[in-house]
């Protein structure tokens, strides 16, 4: 098996807090990148589960694709607020990733004099779809741009007001 890593930085101008309800909370996380509305308890051990939000069950409609009620979901494995969240992740969008079982994804937030430091570190061992899909590799195939495109997408939100298709 390949073992696959994965870690995206970005830095925002924002404080870690601000940054970290934008990770966790749902009326955040339905404004930057795919969209869906994730409920958290942030307990180790919980469970957690992303749904989709209105516009991507119309899109799904539309382009004649079923989506679940949960397209992505885990469970916590530690969370010390504002500064790390760990997590079992599973996308459920597509049956031949989910397949592909958890992965486990790890948001690390650190002060600095202008903001936040926020890192994504995907673990993604014997994943090649998944990793390809998080990488945005399908980008060019209209599957999106992955954790590139959702932080940078998360930044301009925090920094802007507004996200990048705006």
């Amino acid at each position: 098996m390949t073992t696959t890593t994965q870690v995206h930085r970005i830095y925002i101008k924002a404080a870690p807090q601000k940054v970290w309800e934008a990770i966790t909370k749902p009326e955040w996380t339905d404004r930057y990148g795919y969209g869906g509305l994730t409920d958290y308890d942030l307990t180790p051990g919980a469970k957690f589960g992303t749904r989709p939000s209105q516009s991507m069950i119309d899109a799904s409609k539309e382009q004649g694709f079923p989506i679940p009620d949960v397209i992505i979901d885990g469970e916590v494995v530690e969370a010390t607020p504002p500064h790390r969240l760990v997590l079992t992740w599973r996308m459920l969008m597509d049956p031949g990733v989910a397949e592909e079982g958890f992965s486990t994804l790890t948001y690390e937030l650190a002060a600095t004099a202008g903001g936040t430091k926020l890192t994504v570190v995907h673990e993604l061992d014997g994943m090649p779809k998944l990793a390809a899909m998080v990488d945005g590799a399908g980008e060019q195939e209209g599957a999106g741009g992955g954790w590139p495109w959702i932080l940078s997408d998360l930044k301009s939100l925090l920094e802007t007001g507004k996200i990048l298709a705006d």
